[in-house]
């Protein structure tokens, strides 16, 4: 969504680890943070990440090496990728998830990771923390991905998805990616998301599942003011 209005100024700050975060500071003296919208002249941030589907990048080679060391569709981990980091291996979030898929200091050390701004020991640890939660959460996508960006912990202690913003948010996102077209959680119930025993997970609409049909409308989304 683009940010319009006489007297608004919008300011790129660093981005965060699922978005672009633009501070817009309105006529009254307000500033509001937003993590939705681009620069003027581009497209809607759905419409946009949906073309990110499958997007090709230099790190392929070590995506698809470890996507099928640890039996993820690597389609999948270019979705979390994008989703996280925009392929910028040096992406810091403002909560200490760091690399091309934004790993907590916690999850790199339990995976190993020793250099975490390093691509191939990232996007090991990241694939084989994904696989594992698909594999804990019986290869349901919205609840693996929700686990990723808030911690198994809370998608087990709330049966699904968290009643967070930014974790159902996320999810939508990741999605938007992973199948290529606008995503929206509360109206994708419908969506099969779960890989057939001893299959990878399959990228794009298969036959049966129905896209989503229903428009999405983004608005801003207010993180807070001060």
């Amino acid at each position: 969504m683009r940010i319009v209005g006489v007297g608004v100024m919008v300011l790129l700050l660093a981005s965060a680890a699922t978005a672009s975060v633009r501070l817009i500071v309105k006529t009254d003296g307000r500033k509001v943070i937003s993590n939705v919208g681009f620069g003027p002249g581009q497209e809607t941030n759905w419409n946009w990440l949906a073309k990110q589907h499958d997007r090709r990048t230099r790190y392929d080679d070590l995506i698809d090496k470890y996507s099928e060391k640890y039996d993820v569709d690597p389609v999948l981990v270019r979705a979390v990728i994008q989703v996280e980091s925009n392929f910028n291996p040096r992406c810091v979030s403002n909560k200490g998830a760091r690399g091309l898929m934004q790993l907590m200091p916690g999850t790199a050390k339990r995976y190993g990771v020793t250099a975490v701004h390093d691509a191939e020991q990232n996007i090991k640890g990241g694939v084989h923390y994904l696989s594992d939660l698909l594999e804990m959460f019986g290869d349901d996508l919205q609840q693996a991905l929700a686990a990723y960006n808030a911690g198994e912990g809370a998608v087990q202690r709330y049966g699904g998805i968290p009643p967070y913003d930014e974790t159902s948010t996320y999810v939508d996102r990741a999605l938007t990616v992973y199948y290529g077209k606008p995503y929206r959680t509360q109206q994708a119930v419908s969506f099969a998301g779960k890989r057939a025993p001893g299959k990878k997970l399959r990228g794009g609409f298969g036959s049966s599942v129905a896209p989503v049909t229903a428009a999405l409308i983004p608005g801003m989304r207010y993180l807070g003011t001060n």
